[in-house]
């Protein structure tokens, strides 16, 4: 009970500090609406599939994996999507890092193997989704072949130009500015929880409530657990509140994966309170708190919340502070999520934030115990 006192305490805090409202709600809304509107000719939006190029290496000897790729192949040919031999002399890799080719493919006697372009991941994931449609295809006329073989052809030719729309929810969708920043801004605000959480405790000091809370009768880990549940209450509300009013009055494109989104930004809301609370403990005061804020603000530059930023594929300085953002992960999985329906490329970026902040989380516990307060 006195978890769920000081968690309700806490939300109800934040909720009528208007101007925590203000900037967690007003100023990303007005500024997913500014950006979203000033640089619409930044995003390309008639983006067609056909100027896809796939370099395809078949090592198989003709065998019937060969055989079934190439009536793959050639059916998402009519959609203008090639896939092109590798010529004595090429290098497939290269190719695709020299940005040549989309993708490079390799056939194999033991399977198919896939050489993906960081540098435009819309069109990469756009093969990546048609290669899994014909991967699941091609297995399960070989499941099939060992019962029935007679019915082997006919479950490779189901679908048709399907390969496509199986792929994705919107095969020619690709994201216009509001959608962009829609996304940007969510994961933002996500993050800003940091900022939040870095007050959580030091606020208790600055008001003079923290001895008052200590001889209390209740122990610190409930006082700890309470302030950092509702913190967390009031963060993903916030976070609730930015992807409904851009899909309903923005009108941006969510998906339909809304479980596993949902999932990704909860994961980043506990990741940036787990991340704000350790700083708050490690660095006291005032200077704690600008630490942090600085330290967001420039996750969120170099993450691409006010501007796209696509060199992440490099080794140098800039792309390793961009690789470094959490806000560039969730943007980079959501947007596989949303646009590729690629569900697996979540996960990844759930277990990192959660293995962060199990991180954060035991070092703030660790210096909290240690102190004589809070």
């Amino acid at each position: 009970m006195n978890i769920l006192s000081i968690a309700l305490k806490e939300m109800k805090q934040d909720l009528r500090d208007r101007r925590t409202l203000v900037f967690m709600l007003g100023f990303p809304i007005i500024l997913m609406l500014i950006l979203g509107l000033a640089l619409t000719n930044a995003f390309s939006s008639d983006m067609k599939i056909g100027d896809l190029k796939v370099l395809l290496k078949d090592s198989t000897g003709g065998g019937e994996l060969s055989q079934a790729f190439n009536a793959f192949a050639k059916e998402v040919g009519k959609t203008g999507v090639t896939f092109e031999p590798l010529q004595p002399g090429m290098d497939g890799r290269k190719e695709v890092e020299n940005n040549r080719y989309v993708d490079y493919v390799e056939l194999t006697p033991q399977g198919i193997s896939l050489y993906g372009s960081s540098r435009d991941p819309i069109q990469s994931n756009i093969v990546q989704g048609m290669l899994a449609s014909f991967t699941d295809k091609y297995n399960a006329a070989v499941a099939v072949a060992r019962i029935e073989p007679a019915q082997t052809e006919a479950v490779l030719a189901s679908g048709g130009q399907d390969y496509i729309r199986e792929m994705s929810i919107a095969p020619d969708r690709t994201p216009n500015s509001v959608d962009y920043y829609a996304l940007a801004m969510t994961a933002m605000v996500a993050m800003w929880a940091a900022m939040s959480a870095g007050g959580l405790i030091q606020s208790e000091v600055a008001l003079g409530t923290a001895n008052r809370l200590i001889i209390a009768p209740i122990s610190k880990g409930e006082i700890f657990t309470g302030k950092i549940l509702g913190g967390m209450m009031t963060n993903l509300l916030c976070v609730a509140a930015m992807v409904l009013f851009s899909k309903y009055v923005f009108k941006a494109y969510w998906g339909n994966h809304m479980g596993i989104v949902a999932i990704v930004l909860l994961t980043l809301v506990i990741f940036a309170m787990s991340f704000g609370l350790a700083c708050s403990y490690m660095v006291k005061g005032r200077a704690g708190r600008n630490l942090i804020s600085l330290i967001v603000q420039l996750m969120s530059f170099f993450g691409g919340a006010y501007f796209p930023i696509g060199n992440d594929s490099g080794s140098g300085l800039l792309s390793f502070l961009i690789n470094l953002s959490p806000i560039r992960w969730a943007n980079h999985s959501l947007t596989k999520v949303i646009y590729s329906n690629d569900v697996s490329a979540a996960w990844p970026v759930i277990w990192i934030n959660v293995g962060f902040a199990v991180l954060f989380l035991g070092t703030s516990i660790i210096v909290m115990r240690r102190r004589e307060g809070l």
